[in-house]
Formats: structure tokens, C-alpha cells, sequence
């Protein structure tokens, strides 16, 4: 008997998770466009920001190399 009712609650299982496979699926597709929007959004801030950080960044390589040059080792 208990093996029986493992068997039903896995088959009662099993439809409800083919029940609800069109909502999972569709809630995936606008979860992954939504992702996909946001990498997009990303992108181009990175991109129309450049002029701003590129400079940071090589002042700070630059501020990182002359601190590492004047370091003196004992």
C-alpha cells in the first residue's frame, strides 16, 4: 500500500508539473529578455560613460605605478 501511494503522488506530481509548464516556461522567456535588456542597458552605459572613466582609470594606473616605483624594498 505504501508503495502504491508513492506511485500516486509521483504521477500527481508529474501532471501538475506538465500543468504548469507553459507558465514556467513563459515566466522564463521574460525573465532571460528582461536579463538580456538589462545587459544591453549596461552596455551602452559603459560605452557613452567611456570618456569618463577610461581617464580615471589611466590616472590611476599611472598614481599606482609611480606609489609601487617609490616603494624601497629592505
Amino acid at each position: 500500500m505504501k508503495s502504491f501511494l508513492k506511485i500516486f503522488l509521483l504521477v500527481c506530481l508529474a501532471l501538475v508539473a506538465l500543468k504548469l509548464l507553459p507558465l514556467t516556461l513563459a515566466l522564463g522567456c521574460i525573465l532571460a529578455i528582461l536579463l538580456a535588456g538589462l545587459v544591453a542597458l549596461g552596455m551602452g552605459l559603459t560605452v557613452v560613460l567611456a570618456p569618463l572613466w577610461v581617464p580615471v582609470l589611466v590616472v590611476t594606473g599611472i598614481v599606482s605605478l609611480i606609489v609601487r616605483a617609490g616603494r624601497r624594498t629592505a
